[in-house]
């Protein structure tokens, strides 16, 4: 019944997501915020949210490992499988913003990731660990991420035409009742999947950083891969390619950020080479996006998925 219950409270953690970002953003057009910026913040965070409440609850149940493992693994079928498979349904036209400003931040945050988890090899001490100090400054780096999305919503504010909106209009109060609802469906999802999840570790004898890595992972992530599918037989991939990017930038910097302020976050040294990894995976996108004019191509989409396959496959045998 453990994988049963799990698999309810992954459809509830999707259900909840969707219900969120709809309540959410009819509530942002019922208060006149605009539409740029209700796309950059409540419909990145409605499908990352997933990923948010269970690394959350996690750290602030002690099971750190499952916390960043899931993060970690999380960004890494977003960048790989998902980009992949999208790219495979139809090439992904990378826009410039995407390649100056977007990636390269993903990449930075992996890359402060990693220097912020070597604290062994870097500054002599006992364990590796986020600590408070690290989660603060995760989580600044984030909200200067969200003053610069907000304002270039209020800079084109006024090119957005409202009769574009593709959001469903509600009243005030439905849209707070909708809002509310999607979160507390959010929440009770992730307390099902986390106390699950433990167990299936216990049973099969995995350590919770390789469930978090797999399982929680590729769970949580299932909003973002529904959104790539659907983006890209519409023929609008590049749509998915930027809420997969905004995923994991909101992953790094606001997830890991506000579960290192709740509970500093033990890392395994075993975490490091899927870290390192991540990186070089934001590298090969980044030169993806560069070339073949700007366009990751089926290819490329295809390269992205074997790469996955491969280190799915070495992550069950290490």
């Amino acid at each position: 019944m453990v994988y049963v219950y799990l698999i309810i409270g992954f459809l509830i953690l999707i259900k909840g997501g969707s219900l969120f970002v709809d309540g959410a953003a009819s509530l942002a057009r019922n208060l006149r915020v605009s539409l740029l910026v209700i796309g950059l913040t409540v419909v990145a965070f409605g499908t990352s949210a997933p990923e948010a409440v269970v690394s959350i609850i996690a750290a602030s149940n002690n099971h750190s490992d499952i916390a960043f493992g899931n993060v970690i693994g999380s960004n890494l079928i977003n960048i790989s499988l998902i980009i992949g498979i999208a790219a495979f349904i139809a090439p992904i036209k990378v826009n410039k913003q995407a390649i100056v400003k977007e990636i390269p931040l993903a990449l930075v945050g992996a890359i402060v990731l990693l220097i912020m988890i070597s604290d062994v090899s870097l500054f002599n001490r006992t364990s590796n660990s986020i600590s408070r100090v690290d989660g603060l400054i995760l989580f600044g780096i984030f909200l200067v991420f969200l003053i610069y999305i907000i304002n270039i919503g209020v800079k084109n504010k006024d090119s957005i035409n409202e009769e574009e909106s593709v959001i469903k209009m509600m009243t005030l109060k439905k849209s707070i009742i909708l809002t509310i609802l999607g979160l507390s469906l959010i929440i009770f999802g992730g307390e099902l999947v986390l106390r699950n999840s433990i167990v299936i570790a216990e049973n099969l004898g995995m350590s919770e950083t390789l469930v978090g890595l797999t399982i929680v992972a590729m769970g949580t992530s299932l909003p973002e891969l529904v959104t790539a599918i659907t983006a890209a037989i519409k023929k609008q991939s590049e749509i998915a390619f930027g809420n997969v990017i905004g995923s994991n930038i909101f992953n790094t910097f606001f997830v890991v950020g506000i579960s290192g302020i709740i509970s500093p976050i033990q890392v395994e040294v075993s975490l490091i080479p899927d870290l390192i990894f991540m990186i070089l995976l934001s590298l090969f996108l980044l030169v993806f996006a560069i070339t073949q004019f700007k366009t990751i191509t089926s290819k490329e989409g295809m390269s992205l998925i074997a790469i996955y396959l491969i280190y799915l496959t070495f992550l069950i045998f290490r």
